[in-house]
């Protein structure tokens, strides 16, 4: 599973070791509810308005992954960056970003339809590239977020398998933005449970959870 989160407020001047300490104690708490292990979960920086300062902090602190939400920000970003993390786009992908995405991103968070889908894997056919890949669900049925419905999914799913290129490793879903925590946990329930069902109805893993 994939747990992303915001590196710091601009407001904040807390330093990342000690943030991420705290969300790995807070990840061990709720792992050991649930009879998982914390290995099981990894960590996303969202670097998202930081620049490379912050990402080498990050880098140092023990953050391998970083994710941004927009290709133009991350194509001036990455390059000025430290070496060393791998880098997840997990904000939405417009069918006309796809090659420069694909230049700069391993794992794709937020694919949403069929027609994105065709597009990732042609350009990847042209380009050499091997990118994982992740359907977003809007599980929570909010108008204003992206993502597929969850009965569109098994169409995006049965594509998928017929790509060569491009390699499905799971799903993505945004909840409510809501005070309570316990408002947005019926969200995560549901996507695993689709997780579930459709690993069954396909015949495939789709280890990966990203939330």
């Amino acid at each position: 599973s994939f747990f992303g989160g915001r590196l710091m407020d601009t407001s904040e001047t807390t330093d990342i070791p000690r943030i991420l300490a705290s969300v790995r104690s807070r990840i061990a708490e709720a792992c050991a509810r649930a009879g998982r292990s914390p290995d099981a979960v990894e960590i996303i920086g969202v670097t998202k308005t930081h620049g490379p300062d912050v990402v080498r902090e990050a880098w140092e602190a023990g953050i391998g992954i970083m994710g941004e939400n927009r290709v133009q920000e991350a194509a001036w970003k990455i390059p000025e960056s430290v070496s060393g993390p791998a880098w997840h786009l997990i904000g939405h992908l417009q069918r006309n970003k796809v090659r420069p995405a694909l230049e700069l991103f391993s794992v794709i968070h937020s694919v949403d339809s069929v027609r994105l889908l065709e597009q990732i894997e042609r350009v990847s056919e042209e380009g050499g590239y091997r990118p994982e890949i992740l359907l977003e669900v809007n599980v929570s049925g909010e108008a204003s977020k992206e993502g597929l419905a969850p009965a569109g999914v098994p169409e995006v799913i049965e594509y998928a398998l017929g790509c060569r290129n491009v390699t499905l490793t799971g799903l993505m879903t945004l909840a409510p933005f809501c005070p309570d925590p316990e408002q947005a946990r019926p969200v995560f329930a549901r996507l695993r449970e689709c997780r579930d069902r459709w690993e069954q109805e396909f015949g495939i893993g789709l280890p990966n959870l990203s939330m």
